[in-house]
């Protein structure tokens, strides 16, 4: 019986293969091809003894990851070898030299790169997954193909974690989240980072990405009929005018509708366009422009635009390269509807990213959006000073973040990320005219260098030789790199100070019988509220953070945040000092959250971030200097805690429980009528028998606002005393303010 399912396993691997020849992106030549079979050759003899935790032979992984980085990131021969060796060295005795000698010096960078860092000391595992990223993100500097292949990597392990134990899933998802799928829609991999969000919810908030999946399912059939009715009528007119196109209906991702709810606070039947149609359409370069507005007036003929939906990329693409044109219009029913607009060109590169860029490279002559930001990035990452946490920190400001475009004098245009300051636009032109930026002026007027620029804005830049950076300028700008140079100028002046400073802390905090390590830095720099080690050996320097101050800290350290790691629990009852609580001890008379899987009554405080209540999803995370924190799943943190701390969460549970109290506040908004407000305080205080805390009802123009904080015992009575508002007639909306 096994030697056969050995033998179906090989067939198996060997039809994987052919497979990964036959989807290549690129064109494959008979050296490409014996290149990927040596590669392949290697990674099956030296996996040959291993399987994955769901059993199948451990081969199957990076050939997947190779099917990814050559169908749908669409790299070369290069890429699909390194692929297939990406764990070989990690995993097996063959080292980097032996790859080297073995196939060539680029493949062994590669693979290299794509080998995690060491397991660092216990002292130092504040950052261990930082550090991780930060090698991760500075493998760029050498080739960007690396961090491609990560992403792949991590895709498929995405793809097949129902093997995994529940705290091992949430932490790598996280992880997706918080890095990974950033770095994919940076990259202009959109399908990727689709997927990657798609997945990264159904690990982080399963019941949340179910209920959503399952009303999709439900909403299917409808939707489709719906999308017909339109692409019907769209395709008449555009086959009249001639043009070569498809038609694609799609349903938004899961991860982006429920960022929609969060958002707008509505629930997944008042998420308004759920769907989007893609019109993709045959151009010569010299016609793409021209057809694309044609195809936006045949669509508009037929459907009412939103003025204020429309998004010209084509005119000024994003800066990772992506080209289209996005319209909302007013469907049948009185239902939005996307409709994105793109040439076949365009459609590769929003698909392929970067493969499809360097097809395309020769095409305009001028430098592409992608390679400009990579030469950014590196630019970037040239400063790697401070904590790992740090580094992944500021990396990571930019990376998701939406783009204005603004003009230069000149009439040039510059894309920017949204929230950018006048200095950072300073920064973004050359590092010199930022350091000397004396003053800016936008659309003609004077303005500070911490004005917020907004799209169409022009900006001057007055700069002046004696100008110098000073540290109020790390306030007034938004992007890495205007960060990092600032940071470089402060640098040399304070260098001298923070290396005095370093040596003066670490002989204070001897006498207080602490070892200064990374993990103790790291301590600091949060208890002192600063931004970086640099910070902090600086303020000792200049005598900012003085004797008492290092006193108080050592103290905290050694009673609270030590005390947990070291297994002392501290309880939360103190009449019961040394009991460990168990479900079956816990009387129905009270509320209680227990910690960890022994469900422990630990001392704890309720994070002001989402101020959670019984019956939410939570979990406990162990801060330096005020113990155990707990924040909801879906708090807006959780995702930023679980990849960077992941070894200082704790599993939390609300169990049976209904005497504790706890305040929750509502936004209630309706139409103003009267006796509105007498309808709410009768449904929440004498139908729900609930304490209002306090009141404050308003009215304007019709409509009616009011916030509401009530005391109630769990999350059950929560959502039951919103359904109940919900039905007072004149009530449109009714959310819960977590941040109050």
């Amino acid at each position: 019986m096994i030697e056969i399912d050995i033998e179906q396993e090989n067939k198996a691997i060997a039809k994987e293969y052919k497979e990964l020849l036959r989807i290549s992106y690129q064109t494959l030549t008979e050296e490409d091809k014996k290149l990927i079979r040596k590669a392949f050759d290697v990674a099956v003899d030296a996996h040959k003894d291993q399987r994955r935790k769901s059993g199948e032979a451990y081969i199957f992984h990076p050939i997947a990851v190779a099917k990814i980085v050559a169908a749908e990131i669409g790299l070369g021969a290069t890429s699909i070898a390194s692929a297939l060796m990406h764990d070989v060295v990690e995993d097996t005795d063959i080292t980097v030299e032996d790859i080297e000698k073995m196939f060539n010096p680029k493949i062994a960078q590669i693979v290299a790169g794509l080998t995690k860092i060491a397991k660092v000391k216990t002292d130092q595992e504040i950052s261990i997954q930082a550090e991780n990223f930060r090698k991760m993100l500075l493998t760029l500097n050498d080739d960007v193909r690396v961090i491609l292949i990560k992403i792949a990597d991590r895709l498929h392990n995405m793809q097949t974690m129902e093997s995994m134990v529940d705290y091992k899933q949430a932490k790598i998802a996280s992880e997706t989240l918080y890095i990974y799928a950033p770095l994919a829609h940076r990259l202009g991999l959109y399908n990727i980072k689709t997927e990657l969000e798609d997945l990264g919810l159904k690990y982080t908030e399963p019941e949340t990405y179910n209920d959503i999946v399952s009303k999709m399912k439900e909403s299917k059939e409808e939707q489709d009929a719906y999308i017909k009715s339109i692409s019907d009528v769209l395709k008449d007119s555009l086959n009249g005018e001639g043009i070569e196109y498809t038609i694609k209906g799609r349903p938004k991702s899961i991860y982006s509708i429920r960022r929609k709810m969060l958002a707008q606070g509505v629930t997944f039947d008042e998420v308004y366009d759920k769907f989007a149609l893609r019109i993709i359409y045959k151009a010569k370069p010299q016609e793409e422009k021209f057809l694309a507005w044609k195809i936006y007036s045949i669509v508009t003929d037929h459907y009412r635009p939103s003025p204020s939906r429309l998004r010209d990329w084509i005119s000024s693409p994003k800066s990772t390269g992506y080209e289209a044109l996005h319209i909302t219009v007013m469907g049948p029913k009185g239902r939005w509807v996307e409709v994105q607009i793109r040439s076949e060109r365009m459609d590769e590169i929003a698909e392929k990213g970067y493969a499809a860029h360097y097809k395309y490279k020769g095409n305009g002559g001028e430098e592409h959006g992608l390679e400009t930001w990579l030469n950014l990035l590196k630019e970037a990452l040239e400063n790697t000073s401070g904590s790992a946490v740090d580094f992944v920190e500021d990396f990571k400001l930019n990376l998701y973040s939406k783009e204005i475009y603004v003009f230069t004098p000149k009439g040039d245009i510059k894309s920017l990320p949204k929230g950018a300051t006048s200095l950072d636009f300073a920064f973004s032109i050359h590092s010199e005219i930022g350091i000397k930026t004396r003053g800016t002026r936008v659309n003609g007027k004077l303005v500070p260098l911490n004005h917020v620029l907004n799209s169409g804005d022009q900006v001057e830049i007055i700069t002046s030789a004696n100008q110098k950076p000073n540290p109020h300028w790390l306030d007034y700008v938004t992007t890495s790199r205007a960060r990092n140079k600032i940071k470089n100028v402060l640098n040399e002046s304070t260098k001298k100070i923070a290396e005095e400073g370093k040596e003066l802390l670490t002989r204070k905090l001897r006498h207080l019988k602490v070892t200064l390590n990374e993990s103790v830095v790291n301590e600091l720099v949060n208890y002192f509220k600063l931004k970086t080690s640099l910070d902090l050996f600086y303020r000792v320097g200049v005598g900012t953070i003085d004797n008492q101050q290092l006193k108080e800290y050592a103290a905290l350290k050694s009673n609270t945040f030590m005390n947990f790691f070291k297994g002392n629990k501290i309880k939360r009852t103190p009449s019961h000092p040394q009991e460990q609580v168990h479900k079956d001890e816990i009387s129905r008379n009270y509320d209680l959250l227990v910690f960890g899987k022994d469900q422990d009554k630990l001392d704890y405080k309720l994070a002001n971030c989402c101020n959670p209540i019984p019956g939410d999803d939570v979990f406990g995370f162990v801060t330096i200097n005020e113990g155990i924190k707990v924040h909801k799943k879906d708090c807006p943190n959780a995702i930023r805690l679980q990849s960077n701390y992941a070894y200082r969460i704790i599993p939390a549970k609300w169990i049976d429980s209904s005497q504790e109290e706890f305040k929750a506040t509502l936004k209630i908004t309706g139409m103003d009528t009267l006796g509105l407000a007498n309808e709410i305080t009768k449904v929440i205080s004498n139908n729900m028998h609930v304490n209002i805390q306090s009141i404050s009802l308003s009215g304007n123009a019709g409509i009616f606002n009011g916030q509401v904080s009530v005391i109630v015992q769990n999350n059950t009575i929560l959502k039951k005393l919103m359904e109940n508002i919900k039905k007072i007639d004149g009530i449109d909306k009714v959310t819960r303010i977590t941040n109050n």
